[in-house]
């Protein structure tokens, strides 16, 4: 169970600077971040909590003995991408590196991803069996230690912590796209990322995975260049299309994708770009309205559109962040399917993926609730 420190661990991640230490002064003990007791939060029921904690058994179960989990699917094996979501499913419950049900697990998640990026001199983080696809595993890693970061760790492993984050925003900044002359207007905004970091290309899905780990990172305290996220931003908003919802690239453009469209929703949020009904103002809160009515007419938990699950792991944050009605009609929908969908084994088989990945999105979608992901802080 996390203590004060890591309580405060969580608050700080939210804030920086003064507010940081504005905020942390004024919140009572026993307010601080706790793992979940007898009382289940708003919307959690019984029948809910043992699904996720059979689900969570099954990741235990499928951990290597060098800390990583793999995918068994026909994409390759992801150990990176599938060891950062697995250790983010475990978190979402409230376990650290130190403290809780699965400290052991996360710890040792955690110092695999260590040892994969002090691997590499180039600050990449990516293990084998993705090479071709390597900023998916370094956004998603970038992300997962983003959270362990501050959770009372040793002072030799906080270090390390620190020196791979710095290294990972560096790269992910060099890797951003740049403004590329030979491809006519439209195509004349740069801040997307693509597949490998020298591919200096853009594609919906990478961008948004890099734009919510740089955020994480700068929660946290690690330098992140301004102009990078204002890029990114930027890129998200040129790909907007008519309906609403977000293109796949700026370059290809092509028709709107539902699970990129959330994802937008939660890196808008993240970044202080509101709709209107929480608070925002002006164009902004106008285009995300118009985004979040886009993915409420194509991302609903009852329609079973391609990479089910990706899409919903996006678009459980997106209406988390709404909170309200939106959230309050959503969640018992994603909830009651993925208890439906669970197998016997307590796992599920996400987008025919595999059983580590799609058991890793159903445990941090269905454990939004607790609220213990920074990331996915209101």
């Amino acid at each position: 169970m996390p203590g004060v420190s890591a309580g405060r661990g969580m608050i700080r991640a939210l804030l920086t600077g003064a507010m940081a230490a504005a905020v942390i002064s004024l919140v009572p003990e026993a307010s601080l971040a706790a793992a979940p007791g007898p009382t289940l939060p708003d919307l959690v029921t019984p029948k809910t909590s043992k699904s996720i904690e059979r689900g969570l058994k099954y990741l235990v179960q499928k951990q290597r003995n060098n800390g990583s989990w793999l995918n068994s699917g026909s994409y390759g094996t992801y150990p990176a991408v599938m060891t950062s979501l697995s250790g983010l499913a475990l978190m979402s419950g409230g376990s650290t590196p130190e403290t809780g049900p699965y400290a052991k697990q996360v710890k040792k998640a955690m110092s695999y991803i260590l040892n994969v990026a002090e691997s590499k001199e180039d600050g990449l983080i990516g293990g084998p069996g993705a090479e071709s696809r390597s900023m998916y595993g370094h956004g998603f890693s970038m992300l997962f230690l983003a959270h362990c970061y501050g959770m009372e760790l040793s002072p030799e492993n906080e270090k390390r912590v620190r020196k791979v984050l710095d290294r990972a925003v560096v790269l992910t900044a060099r890797a951003q796209s740049k403004i590329a002359t030979r491809f006519p207007k439209p195509y004349d905004v740069a801040g997307g990322w693509i597949y490998t970091p020298s591919g200096n290309g853009d594609e919906g899905s990478v961008t948004v995975t890099q734009l919510q780990a740089l955020r994480a990172c700068r929660n946290v305290g690690i330098k992140v260049p301004p102009v990078t996220i204002t890029k990114s931003v930027a890129y998200l908003k040129h790909c907007q299309n008519a309906d609403g919802g977000i293109c796949y690239s700026a370059r290809s453009r092509g028709g709107s994708r539902p699970a990129i469209s959330a994802a937008a929703i939660t890196c808008f949020y993240s970044v202080g770009i509101y709709g209107r009904v929480s608070g925002g103002k002006g164009v902004e809160a106008e285009m995300v309205e118009k985004l979040v009515e886009y993915v409420k007419r194509t991302a609903q938990p009852e329609q079973n559109s391609g990479y089910y699950f990706y899409t919903q792991l996006y678009m459980a944050q997106a209406m988390y962040h709404r909170a309200g009605k939106d959230w309050k009609d959503y969640f018992p929908k994603i909830r009651d399917k993925l208890v439906g969908m669970q197998s016997p084994d307590g796992s599920w088989n996400g987008d025919g993926i595999g059983t580590v990945y799609g058991t890793a999105i159903a445990g941090i979608i269905m454990q939004l609730p607790y609220g213990y992901l920074p990331i996915c802080q209101r």
